[in-house]
């Protein structure tokens, strides 16, 4: 029998496998299949199974998603729920785990990690850190965006502290319960380590028992409330079978302490071999709660340390103001950023940030935008050009429309992007992830062997050497070092390439980029400036002087967004001509993708294009024209040709620059093995002045965008790693296609859209950055993953005691535990060295 039901609550890949996984093992169920897209699950029974049985188990699991039959909607509370958890994920005070155990999903509050138990780390976004309270000292309820007086008492209101956040409320609640554990920790550590002195001084004061008495009572509030949180860590992790580090230390500890326990309230049942020379059980208080105390210091160090790997965002979060200047009938009025709408005027003076994306109306400046491009040199400004959110105004001031406000900013789409290639996940995880499968089982039955090996073999006292190995082996494994190996690289290199003008999509592009062989390129706007400009108009008929021509041209391309067709209408109006004076009106106007456009003007056919496009209007071009047209086009100019009537009257010179970084960037690539090929849809003698310029030897010309698309498709049938990089709509398909799309920042939003790589200022040196930037987090992933797996390959038999025989070496677990607690922060560690990399 099969049965589909609606899932309700999934919000991730991770979200799935554990539907997945819970439903497969309600009995009787042959075989579970869950869709994310579709939010179904399709549940193959022997028999039939009721669905309160499917209910009853999601709900034991924590009741975070609900099954319905196919039609029937959830509860409001489930809507509820789903929406919190939807603004959560979107980063209104998101909680992530470190180890991306579940793929991208987030929890609404603070918490630990339901498979790994770490910590949750909570996600870095605009909305939180630029907003400004006031309230008022005597009525702490009355809270307002800006400042005044108590509408109560009439006191001036004064500014809110702001919360700490929660990595800081995390990390000073670790802080208290180390300092709590250390000072109970401390006495029992000097009281068994007394034990090794002659004449014990201690034992003139009290008897041993009496000590193990003492002991044990300082042992309470460590157990108890210090590390408490790794017990239920613990017991957590092995009722749902998400087996952790948190799990062996809890066995570890857990069992030293318990033996401790019994050895006092029981001493009779255990052999002499455990007892000292007064019959007194020997304890291991000392080792329980040195072990706890360290495996909480490494939580400390941990939670530090983590707060420094998404410090990217938060220097980003810091370029946000809180406040602006609007103009109001001609007033200058501060207001929180919050209040600040489309289309408001807005004065922004020297020194100041840019409030908000938006367009100059007035004024002339320089603006560092080093923060978002990460080029150094302040760029100018003058009326009609582009601001940025949060980049720094130079010396002079000016006035702005707002245009994008709030999370529509580029520096709010910035932190977006960041904050989720942070939470993805990259290929060369996945074998990490194998290992950690099998990796605690694996330790626990180590440490029952090693238990049994000793307790055969080993020397007298034989039990008591099996049983302080055996905890060795539990508490030196460190599956942790191995989950946090590329998640800290990635939200480090992540971070890096944002502050540099790298915006990385997910991880998984970070990891492709390194496997780069061959790099395809578009010519305008990604090679040259894309800011084209008419050079000449032609014409080639008697009945149309060069005035005629632009007439006609200026008319068809108003309707026209294409970079070259703004080109022309702006010459248009800086010579006056104006189409509609002539009643040169265009009508069903229509755009010819890699051709050009056409459109009826006064009833006459008009299009205006390369050769394709007078082919496709039934307009021939004659060998004259040809030869006119490819004197220009030699110089690496586009012509495009207009025709009437299916007659070519005239033709349009237009000419973009070559970048400067162009030539440099492509030569860097080359040196790296790259091959670069260039793909543009320009006839073959613009495209070949170009390549020459630049020193390609591998270009394409005339190409469509499906062109574009067949080539991307024929190079990877060939086993090559293709990125492609394109501005324009007409460069996304292939974007798409490639194995690595890389959007310039300058192009429209399909290209951006469709590619897994932006680069913020749009030159190929970007490109560059991108592979360095991969090459080094790749390079830190693989440091990550070797020391964690040599760590744990040679300190498990090390702990289980292999070294005893020839050098009679044997690692106390306190080590262990010390060993242990530093594994996870290394590796944090060597992942904070990307900070420091040139890109």
């Amino acid at each position: 029998m099969k049965h589909a039901y609606h899932i309700h609550g999934m919000t991730c890949n991770g979200c799935r496998s554990h539907v997945e996984d819970i439903l497969s093992k309600v009995k009787g169920v042959s075989e579970a299949t869950v869709d994310l897209q579709k939010a179904e699950a399709i549940i193959e029974m022997e028999n039939h199974i009721p669905i309160e049985k499917f209910k009853e188990a999601l709900k034991n699991d924590g009741g975070n998603y609900s099954i319905h039959q196919e039609g029937e909607k959830p509860s409001t509370k489930e809507k509820d729920n789903k929406q919190s958890n939807k603004s959560a994920s979107m980063g209104s005070g998101a909680f992530y785990c470190p180890m991306h155990c579940e793929g991208d999903k987030t929890y609404d509050e603070p918490g630990d990690c339901p498979v790994c138990g770490m910590d949750l780390v909570q996600e870095q976004n605009v909305s939180s850190s630029n907003s400004e309270l006031w309230t008022c000292p005597m009525h702490p309820e009355v809270e307002k965006d800006e400042s005044g007086s108590c509408p109560i008492c009439g006191m001036d209101l004064v500014l809110k502290e702001v919360d700490l956040s929660s990595e800081e409320k995390t990390y000073k609640k670790l802080l208290k319960k180390f300092w709590i554990a250390t000072a109970f920790t401390l006495p029992i550590f000097i009281i068994a380590m007394s034990e090794m002195l002659n004449n014990n001084p201690l034992y003139d004061i009290l008897e041993q028992k009496y000590w193990n008495w003492i002991q044990f009572v300082l042992s309470i509030p460590v157990v108890f409330f210090a590390t408490w949180m790794f017990f239920e860590r613990a017991y957590k992790s092995i009722k749902t079978w998400n087996l952790n580090m948190f799990t062996l230390i809890g066995i570890g500890a857990g069992v030293a302490w318990l033996f401790s326990v019994f050895g006092m309230f029981f001493p009779d049942i255990f052999p002499s071999q455990f007892k000292t020379e007064s019959g007194a059980v020997h304890v291991y208080f000392e080792a329980a709660t040195v072990i706890l105390t360290l495996v909480l210091l490494g939580q400390l160090l941990e939670a530090r340390a983590h707060s420094k790997t998404n410090s990217a965002v938060k220097e980003l979060l810091k370029l946000a103001p809180n406040k602006a200047i609007k103009i109001v009938d001609g007033e200058e009025v501060e207001v929180s950023i919050d209040r600040i709408e489309l289309n408001d005027i807005l004065k922004v003076k020297p020194g100041e940030k840019v409030p908000v994306d938006g367009v100059m109306t007035e004024g002339e400046t320089t603006i560092d935008e080093s923060m978002i491009t990460g080029e150094p040199i302040p760029v100018n400004k003058s009326k009609d050009d582009k601001v940025s959110s949060g980049t720094i105004n130079g010396n002079q001031s000016f006035l702005m429309k707002a245009e994008k406000v709030g999370s529509d900013t580029l520096l709010s789409q910035i932190i977006h992007m960041v904050n989720d290639a942070s939470r993805s996940r990259a290929p060369i995880q996945n074998l990490a992830d194998k290992v950690s499968g099998y990796f605690v089982p694996v330790v626990v039955l180590i440490s029952l062997i090693t238990f049994a090996v000793w307790a055969i073999w080993g020397p007298e006292p034989v039990y008591v050497y099996a049983f302080v190995n055996a905890i060795a082996v539990l508490i030196i494994a460190c599956p942790c070092a191995l989950g946090l190996a590329t998640p800290m690289s990635v939200m480090v290199g992540v971070g890096k390439g944002a502050q540099n003008g790298v915006l990385i999509k997910n991880a998984e592009a970070l990891e492709t980029m390194n496997k780069v062989d061959t790099l395809i390129i578009d010519k305008t706007g990604t090679i040259t400036e894309g800011k084209p400009t008419v050079e000449k108009i032609g014409t080639f008929h008697e009945d149309f002087d060069e005035t005629e021509v632009l007439k006609y041209i200026v008319s068809i391309n108003s309707n026209s967004e294409h970079p070259l067709a703004e080109a022309t209408v702006k010459y248009g109006k800086e010579q006056n001509v104006n189409p509609k004076d002539s009643g040169l009106q265009s009508e069903n106007f229509s755009a010819v993708t890699g051709k050009g456009v056409d459109a009826t003007i006064n009833n006459k056919k008009v299009a205006l294009g390369n050769p394709k496009m007078m082919a496709h209007a039934d307009a021939e071009i004659s060998s004259e024209m040809e030869e006119e047209a490819a004197s220009y086009q030699k110089q690496g100019k586009t012509v495009s040709y207009l025709s009437v009537d299916k007659t070519v009257v005239g033709y349009v010179v237009i000419g973009d620059k070559i970048k400067a970084t162009s030539a440099k960037a492509i030569k860097a690539l080359q040196d790296k093995g790259i091959a670069v090929i260039m793909l543009t849809g320009d006839n073959h003698d613009t495209a070949q002045a170009v390549a020459s310029e630049l020193n390609l030897a591998d270009f394409k010309a005339s190409m469509l965008p499906e062109d574009k698309l067949k080539e991307v498709e024929k190079l990877q049938n060939k086993g090559k790693v293709v990125a492609m990089a394109g501005d324009g709509i007409n460069d996304a398909p292939a974007l798409a296609k490639s194995d690595v799309g890389i959007a310039m920042g300058t192009g429209t939003d399909v290209a951006i859209e469709s590619a897994m790589i932006t680069l913020v200022k749009g030159d190929l040196h970007g490109i560059v950055k991108a592979r360095n930037l991969s090459d080094a987090v790749m390079r830190n992933i693989k440091q990550n993953l070797f020391f964690a797996l040599i760590y744990n390959t040679l300190g498990v038999p090390i702990a289980a005691g292999v070294l005893f025989p020839f050098f009679g070496i044997l690692l106390s677990p306190m080590i262990a535990a010390l060993a242990m607690s530093f594994s996870s922060v290394s590796v944090i560690a060597n992942a904070l060295r990307l900070k420091s990399i040139n890109v």
